[in-house]
């Protein structure tokens, strides 16, 4: 697909998966059994942009992790959806909730089970490590790898390209 940037337009939802996006894939688990993720500050503070301007943001993975739900908490991500299957069912009671269409919705993943929903969504994005069949049918490829600046990239992409950037970063300066 090619990048047009008009398609940021409509985007009210913005939709993250986490393994292989919000972290780099590794999944680290201790002799007790206990499950540990790596996760980049950056790709946070460009999340909280989003949920500070109003985007409806939400997390769906394939994998059940508490380290998960910490995290989305820390960022003020209410919506998260563990052990999924199938990811569609997830995307499609999110946009009947917050009553928007798939041209206002966003998406970044990086496996096969991300592809129906980034067939569907108005803004398609996948980090630049993704698998080569997801980059080959997404928007937008990010220069960032997963779990080191990929969500951070799309955060200021949206933003920016919705004329917000100032209001949103306006503290800073």
């Amino acid at each position: 697909m090619t990048f047009d940037p008009a398609i940021i337009e409509p985007i009210k939802m913005v939709l993250f998966d986490v393994d292989g996006v919000l972290t780099d894939g590794r999944i680290v688990i201790d002799d007790n059994g206990m499950e540990s993720k790596f996760f980049d500050v950056r790709d946070g503070t460009g999340i909280k942009w989003l949920v500070r301007a109003n985007y409806k943001v939400a997390f769906l993975t394939g994998r059940s992790s508490r380290v998960v739900e910490h995290r989305a908490r820390e960022l003020g991500v209410d919506k998260i959806y563990q052990g999924l299957k199938v990811k569609i069912e997830a995307y499609e009671e999110l946009l009947a909730e917050f009553g928007l269409s798939d041209r206002e919705a966003a998406y970044i993943g990086d496996d096969l089970i991300d592809l129906p929903i980034l067939r569907r969504v108005g803004l398609a994005m996948a980090p630049a490590d993704a698998r080569p069949e997801v980059k080959s049918a997404v928007h937008y490829v990010c220069r960032h790898p997963s779990g080191r600046g990929a969500a951070r990239e799309i955060s200021e992409l949206i933003i920016r390209n919705q004329g917000r950037w100032e209001e949103i970063t306006a503290v800073y300066f």
